[in-house]
Formats: C-alpha cells, structure tokens, sequence
C-alpha cells in the first residue's frame, strides 16, 4: 500500500494533505484519519458506503465485474474444486493447507463439534415457537459462559481454541435450534462424516430409523456454505469487529454479528425471497408483481434480484443455480409451483429490458432459498444456515482486527441537528 501521493482539501482558510493510499485491488484511499485532530471537521457518511473502516487482506470484492475472491482465489473455483473445511483455512491463516495441514485442521475441528452436555438445557429456556435465529443468538453468547479457557483476546493461543470450537460447534447449536423447534430429539454429531454431511444428519435423522446424507445434497450444501463464509465488510461483519475493537470475548462478538445478520435487509434476504415467491402464489399472477416492481410509487420490490455491492451480476449465483438444479432434479419435484414462479421470474429477469438495463439478476439468496426450502428447512432455518456458513468470514476478520497494530476501539461521530443549550426547568414551572 503506497502513500506517497496526498490530497489537498480546502475550506474556511484552511489547508490540509490528506495521504492517497492505493490497495492491491480496488479503488485509491483518503486517509482522513487526522481531519478532525487538524481542521476541526468530520465526515459524513451515512451507512459508511465511501469509508474504509479497516484495512484487510482476507476478501475481495470488484462489484462491477461480478468477482469475489477470498484471499485473492476466485469464489467460483473455490465452491466448485474445493470444499468448506479447506475454504475455512484459507480464510483463517491466509493460504490454502499442504494435504497433511488440511488433515490436521479437519481433525481439530471434528473433535469440538459436540456441546458441553449442559448446554442442552439451555434450549429448554426458550419456547418452542422462538425463531432459531433467536435462539442462535443466546446460545452463542453463552458459549463464552462454559468455555472460560478460550476468551482471553490477548492470549493466542485462545483466540485459535476459540476459533475451532466455534466453527464446529455452531453448525451443532443450529441443528439442535431447528430440532427444538420441531419438537424432535437432538442428533448428536456423528464425528465419521464429513462438515456438511453432520450438519444435514444432524438437522434430519431422527433415533428410531437410519439416516443416509445423499451425496448431491452434501454437496450443495457445503457450497451454501462455501459460497456465503465471507463477504467484506457488510454489516454483520463490520458489527463483529466494532464489537471486537472493545475487547469483547470473540463468543459474544460472533453473536453480535448473528444477531446483525438477522436483519431480512442482510441475511434475511433469502427468507423473504421464498415469503415473496410464496406470496405471488401462482405463476399467472407474476405479471401483476412485476409491473408492480417497475412502479416507483409501488413499494414492493423483487426480493433476490440485483445486489447492493455486484452491479454487474453476482458470481455466487452462477454456482448456486448449478446447485439448485442439481437438488431439484434429484428431489423430482418439478412440478412444484414454487420453482415454476421462481424459474419464469429468473427468464424474466434475463430477458426483461427493465431488468437487464439496471442489472437485476437473480443472486445468491435466490437460489439458496429454493435450495433450501427443496431440502426440508423451513424459510426460519434459512438465516441460521446463512450464520453458520459466515461463522468463519467473522472469526477470521476479528483475528486479523486484534492483530492489528492500529487498532482502536470503534467509534463513528455524527451530524448532530438537535437542539443546542437549554437550562432544565423544574415541573412546576413548565
């Protein structure tokens, strides 16, 4: 990162030189760090859309032409020529593993998968009907409450235990959420499969029969994973690592960042895709909720098409449509009136001058929700699927922020236009 070039801003009879940064990829960087400190003034930057919050190394995004690259590897070799457990390594320490490395990391997390056996009862706390996002989210937190050996944040040797147990425990904790609220039994891990095979016996067998993870269905599911396990700094990211930046145990960080999640503007963005498909009801009545998304005075709009970063076309969705048609066409449910509207509104959005001209596309929770939902989660478990595959992204961007040199405790300023000075009058006299 050069720094040698400044920028030179003035106003009021000031002037000041800002350093330009330019990053391996992406556009050049103001550093305003001291415009405060100097000329007295602040920007702003609601949603911080132009404000680098921290310089990173892990993931890439060049949303005009369609890339995401983790650690400089685009997404779309990764989901097709590798797999979750190896993406994981990569993003925690930078390059993918020798065969013997890999061997060593599957092993470590495999043996962390169950939960303190106490732990189970803290399901029993919630009601039947809460969300399992909800339920995610205190469970997590509550890690850091039996697992005391791994939440001092100076120490590195936690913050690695730390890491493991969270990747192979939360897949767990989300299994036991969505058999808590079916009112089934848990399905403890089965430590001979592989992490996305685990995840899937553990959401749909059941004690009394055998059940058998078909391959298709592994797969498609650790691509979910491979695909969504980082994204830069959107929000749940970021909330991560503001929360990390004071100092917090990383369990309650990584429950910060699902709790950000939750969101249906973030990753509840594939639930209200399939509420949406759902809610169009028959492929006759497409054309009324199309015209209505091409109304500006309409506030319905198409969920899982276009993204707020790819204004090209997001390479995620590429991926998942193979996947998506590879469940469907092993599952034989063609015939599903679902997957007709959700096919015909993918032609649409292809074809489609208004679609094509301003780049709405299907994306990534498009697909992943029909996947999903084609599987035999409830649209409730699709958040918590979405957590769980980001787990890693989160816990390797809270690494690299606590070993940063310049880190400093989060703390954004603001435009203030409330009210200035006022004496306090007593309630008698108001």
């Amino acid at each position: 990162m050069s720094d040698k070039r400044v920028a030179k801003l003035s106003f009021d009879g000031k002037e000041l030189e800002l350093p330009i940064y330019s990053p391996s990829a992406g556009p050049d960087v103001l550093d305003i760090t001291k415009l405060y400190a100097e000329g007295d003034v602040f920007t702003y930057d609601p949603g911080f859309t132009s404000t680098a919050s921290c310089e990173s190394t892990i993931t890439f995004i060049a949303g005009g032409k369609g890339e995401l690259l983790y650690r400089g590897y685009p997404i779309d070799q990764l989901a097709n020529e590798s797999h979750y457990l190896e993406v994981c390594y990569l993003l925690l320490y930078g390059e993918l593993p020798s065969e013997d490395e890999l061997v060593e990391f599957e092993s470590r997390v495999t043996n962390h998968t169950m939960l303190h056996d106490q732990m189970n009862h803290l399901f029993r706390g919630f009601r039947r009907d809460a969300h399992p996002m909800a339920i995610m989210c205190g469970v997590v937190g509550a890690l850091s409450a039996f697992y005391h050996d791994s939440t001092d944040v100076a120490d590195p040797q936690q913050r690695e235990i730390a890491s493991i147990r969270m990747i192979a425990k939360i897949p767990t904790i989300a299994a036991y959420a969505f058999k808590y609220s079916a009112g089934q039994a848990f399905v403890y891990p089965d430590n001979n499969l592989d992490y996305a095979s685990n995840f899937l016996r553990m959401c749909f067998a059941v004690p009394t029969e055998e059940y058998v993870v078909n391959p298709i269905l592994a797969k498609a599911m650790d691509r979910i994973f491979t695909l969504h396990a980082d994204h830069e700094q959107n929000a749940s990211t970021s909330t991560v690592r503001l929360a990390g930046s004071s100092g917090a145990n990383p369990f309650a960080c990584i429950a910060a960042g699902i709790a950000c999640l939750w969101g249906p503007a973030h990753g509840g963005a594939n639930e209200a895709c399939l509420n949406m498909l759902r809610e169009i009801g028959t492929v006759d009545r497409i054309p009324e909720f199309v015209a209505r998304a091409k109304d500006k005075s309409d506030p319905f709009r198409l969920m899982g098409f276009g993204h707020r970063v790819y204004k090209n076309f997001d390479p995620r969705a590429t991926v998942m449509k193979e996947s998506a048609d590879e469940v469907l066409e092993l599952l034989g449910i063609e015939d599903n009136e679902i997957l007709k509207i959700a096919k015909e509104l993918e032609r649409i959005a292809l074809e489609d001058p208004y679609f094509v001209e301003k780049k709405l596309y299907p994306n990534v929770d498009f697909y992943s929700g029909i996947i999903l939902d084609a599987m035999g989660f409830p649209t409730s478990m699709f958040t918590p699927i979405f957590a769980m595959s980001r787990t890693v992204g989160w816990i390797a961007q809270w690494k690299e922020m606590i070993g940063d040199p310049k880190l400093k405790i989060g703390r954004p300023r603001q435009l203030y236009t409330g009210a200035t000075h006022r004496d306090y009058v007593d309630v008698k006299d108001r």
